[in-house]
């Protein structure tokens, strides 16, 4: 799956509600320090250890949130962050008197619910209710124990329903035209690199006419003249045809200095085939320079016999190939993915 300049991958929720910006960070970071607060001050004498224990689980739950890729979360993600709400209420809820001081001292509770939430909004929906639940629980287990009252509990628990039911609403509703939306951008990002490969062939195709004019069209003019040519005429009309044939089995050997060098190989006598089978296509232009360099270094050097240099293809050790035939005598060079030759 494509990814975006952040590092998501293009159809993951994080991309559009933003979970990777900076205010995501500041507002999970406000998230986890608020709770902190919350569970050092409303820590019942003893029980402070407990909720420090449980204000980790929450903080850790939360940063997994924003920061676990894929849509909906991964299984293991998801159990993590489900268990951390319930996991805080089983340590801070036993720790409470039966008449509670203040509503803060049921910290789990909401910060169950903004878990909850959020897993809901990442494709985990059953996942968040059910961590609701289980921290409910425990909390009406710990109020009929104590004394607190089950009725009082409930209420509490309920309280924190309505942004389940948003969160809720908003899984079932704007998470399909979310993935709409993401389908929409796939292949409007298709369309635009079908349309770029479209407009390379065409740009490629008006440069080989270009070429193909200014180096043949001499010798078609000539070809049409009554008269017959001239032995160097004809060999010159070879070279020609040699070198356009060059220019299509090899377009990425066909720098000017490399150009040269060939022809005066031929001039010479020397056979020269290129061939590309497309393994410098990816290679940065330094490597193309060093090897282009290298090749022409190499074809000046010989006086006789065939020369073949061939491009070979994606994903090898050795890039270009220099193979030379004199008579009985082979040699060969190579050279490796950053232009270097590996021997001689």
């Amino acid at each position: 799956m494509k990814r975006s300049s952040r590092g998501i991958r293009i159809g993951d929720i994080r991309e559009l509600l933003g979970l990777s910006t900076p205010a995501a960070t500041i507002l999970v970071a406000g998230f986890v320090v608020t709770f902190g607060l919350i569970a050092v001050v409303a820590a019942p004498q003893g029980a402070l250890v407990a909720g420090l224990l449980a204000w980790v689980l929450v903080g850790t739950a939360a940063l997994l949130l924003v920061r676990s890729q894929g849509d909906p979360l991964p299984v293991p993600v998801t159990a993590a962050i489900a268990a951390a709400g319930p996991i805080a209420g089983v340590l801070v809820f036993p720790n409470l008197p039966g008449e509670v001081e203040y509503p803060l001292q049921f910290w789990p509770l909401p910060a169950t619910t903004a878990l909850g939430t959020f897993l809901c909004v990442r494709g985990r929906t059953g996942s968040g209710w059910l961590s609701m639940l289980l921290v409910s629980i425990v909390c009406w287990i710990w109020a009929a124990s104590s004394g607190y009252g089950t009725g009082p509990a409930v209420v509490m628990s309920g309280l924190n329903l309505a942004p389940m039911l948003m969160a809720t609403f908003f899984a079932l509703t704007i998470r399909p035209a979310a993935r709409d939306l993401f389908e929409l951008r796939q292949e409007g990002v298709a369309a635009a690199v079908a349309e770029a490969s479209h407009n390379a062939h065409l740009e490629e195709r008006d440069r080989q006419l270009v070429v193909l004019d200014e180096r043949a069209r001499p010798y078609l003019e000539r070809l049409a003249r009554p008269e017959s040519l001239t032995p160097d005429e004809r060999r010159a009309c070879t070279l020609a045809e040699a070198r356009l044939r060059d220019s299509l089995r090899a377009p990425i050997l066909d720098s000017p200095a490399l150009v040269e060098a060939v022809w005066r190989a031929r001039l010479r006598g020397v056979e020269v085939i290129l061939l590309d089978d497309r393994g410098l296509d990816d290679a940065d232009q330094q490597v193309r320079e060093r090897i282009c360099a290298a090749v022409v270094e190499a074809v000046e050097g010989i006086q006789a016999g065939t020369v073949t240099v061939r491009v070979l293809p994606p994903g090898r050790p050795v890039r270009v190939t220099v193979v030379q035939i004199c008579g009985d005598r082979v040699s060969r060079r190579e050279f490796d993915q950053r232009g270097a030759p590996i021997r001689s």
